[in-house]
């Protein structure tokens, strides 16, 4: 039986109430409304796009004493106004676009605004306002709710439910085109909107399952969010099907074996996943950046702060082809590419640390000697027109790989995961810039073809990146840092080129971990499992299981990872931002 949790949590310890259910939150409102004891109140709804705004409407207002409800969406500009605005941002790429730094209230006409605002001011009783934007139109409301969601869930409601964009009618759109709009418009504008109104929000409101709500006090949630911050912790991971199939997860990781195949899963991408919290019998459920951007420097460290700001610099998430075929040729954009083309700080460096492997386990890197980009451009051209099958072996390296390598891939090299692999890919965090080349001749899961980026890997592709480079400098440079009769420390990348560092820690009962000041995040690669312990007594003991991916806050400083396996030796792999 499989003893990797699915659903990690938080234990809060301290608050002073939560409530399930449109009833018992409706109650709890009611009486805070009471409580203001006003000729007006006024309460606003913030909502994080992508929330079920008819869902509130329809079965939380009538509970309420409402004079008069206003969906703030309305107010707004038009769908072909707000889209035609952010046109430039979008591109007419299916899947790339460019960062936007639009604020919510960009999109409501200050007229429209006055006009309602004006008609609010002759209102008697409860007024509420809810929406995105609710509270552009009351900036200053009596009682204030964040209605938020988790990224993923978003994700979900676009393949599944067909739902929109904010102010889009797209809902039959491809749906990477919607996660194109939500990714490089939507998100970040909601997001700034919601880091302002952090301190003022009265009540924090979980609509992740529908006609399943939940809500905890503002100073609940916020006090939970520090705690968070403070102690080890594991995002809810989340898993996805993909082309080239993958069967190990599905069966080692407790998945639904019904399912096809589970190629994806992001178990250490705090820019994606979400984070429970548990209040009680109540468990709240907020995406996890929701803490990187309020305690950046316990969680992140000041020094990595200082550098990315309220971004969560590395990421772990798994790559499954047992039972499956080839990943795609691909290369990541450099950095200058990177910010001058999207509009992003940083880019896509990474690595393949190789969790489970076969005898036929291999990885494509770098470019044979005496490849020119003339040739192969002219050969990935030719296979994107079709019939025509592009000549890897001609051109790239494929190299066996086993259990516990490292491959290192920094931005600009050519790679591939080949068949029968369990892939750990510790990564810088921009996920989705990834310039595919060839893709073996497949479709997508939704049968059109999968996009291929020619254009942009030419100019990013580094053909000095060859044989002999990708052997001295990509392929399991370890380098023993400590070695005694207990354990072993071994430095595994990433290459100079990156700024991440990783350490694998070998050990039979007991190490000693720094932070290096900086936010640590780890994985169990060996051992079925293992309790990490405070050194001063600030956190209770934490219990990971094998292939789990936890997170170290920054303020943690030193702790302790105790071997709990029937092993006689266990191996975790640490990764953190190095002193650049």
């Amino acid at each position: 039986m499989t003893t990797y949790d699915l659903a990690p949590e938080v234990k809060i310890h301290q608050f002073d109430g939560a409530w399930a259910g449109y009833k018992d939150i409706a109650a709890e409102l009611l009486t805070a409304i009471q409580k203001k004891n006003k000729k007006q109140t006024i309460v606003a709804i913030e909502c994080y796009p992508g929330t079920r705004n008819e869902e509130i409407a329809s079965e939380l207002l009538p509970l309420l004493p409402v004079e008069k409800a206003i969906f703030a969406d309305d107010l707004a500009l038009n769908n072909e106004e707000v889209t035609a605005i952010i046109k430039a941002n979008l591109t007419d790429d299916r899947v790339f676009g460019i960062m936007s730094h639009y604020e919510v209230s960009d999109f409501y006409p200050a007229d429209t605004l006055a006009t309602i605002q004006a008609e609010i001011a002759e209102i008697q009783g409860l007024v509420v306002i809810y929406g995105t934007g609710a509270t552009v139109v009351a900036p200053s409301p009596d009682i204030l709710i964040y209605a938020d969601l988790a990224r993923w869930e978003i994700q979900c409601r676009y393949r599944g439910e067909n739902k929109p964009n904010w102010k889009a009618d797209n809902a039959n759109e491809d749906a990477l085109r919607k996660f194109k709009r939500g990714y490089f418009f939507e998100w970040r504008m909601a997001d700034r909107q919601k880091k302002k109104l952090y301190q003022q929000v009265d009540f924090l409101l979980d609509t992740n399952k529908k006609n399943e709500p939940k809500m905890v006090r503002g100073e609940d949630y916020r006090n939970g969010l520090k705690q968070v911050a403070r102690t080890p912790f594991r995002v809810v991971p989340y898993f996805d099907a993909s082309v080239w199939g993958g069967q190990w997860m599905k069966n080692n990781f407790g998945l639904d074996p019904a399912a096809d195949n589970y190629g994806w899963a992001f178990d250490g991408v705090p820019e994606e996943n979400s984070l429970y919290m548990r209040f009680g019998d109540i468990r709240i459920e907020v995406p996890s950046t929701n803490v990187v951007n309020h305690f950046p420097n316990e969680l992140l460290g000041p020094k990595v702060h200082s550098r990315f700001g309220t971004e969560f610099p590395i990421r772990f998430d798994y790559l499954d082809t047992v039972g499956g075929g080839n990943l795609s040729l691909q290369v990541h954009p450099l950095v200058e590419y990177a910010q001058d083309k999207f509009g992003i700080h940083y880019t896509q460096d990474e690595s393949y640390y190789i969790l489970e492997a076969a005898s036929d386990s291999t990885v494509y890197l770098g470019t044979k000697e005496g490849t020119t980009k003339e040739a192969i451009i002219a050969d990935l051209e030719k296979a994107a027109e079709g019939n025509y099958r592009f000549p890897d072996e001609k051109y790239i390296n494929v190299f066996p790989v086993k259990k516990h390598d490292h491959i290192l891939i920094p931005a600009g090299t050519i790679h591939c995961g080949g068949p029968s692999t369990v892939v750990l890919e510790i990564s810088a965090t921009p996920y989705i810039f990834t310039f595919k080349l060839w893709d073996w001749e497949r479709t997508g899961l939704d049968g059109t073809p999968r996009p291929v980026h020619l254009e942009h890997g030419q100019e990013n592709l580094q053909l000095d990146r060859d044989t002999k480079w990708v052997k001295e400098n990509l392929i399991n440079q370890f380098e023993t840092l400590h070695e005694d009769n207990h354990s072993k420390v071994e430095r595994t990348g990433l290459h100079e080129l990156e700024f991440i560092e990783t350490h694998r820690h070998w050990f039979k009962e007991v190490v000693t971990v720094q932070t290096n000041d900086s936010v640590n995040m780890l994985n169990l690669v060996e051992g079925t499992s293992a309790v990490v312990e405070s050194s001063d007594d600030s956190f209770a003991p934490f219990e990971v299981h094998y292939g789990e991916t936890f997170i170290v806050p920054a303020i943690v400083g030193t702790y302790q990872i105790r071997n709990t396996s029937d092993n006689e030796k266990i191996a975790v792999i640490q990764a953190f931002v190095r002193n650049l």
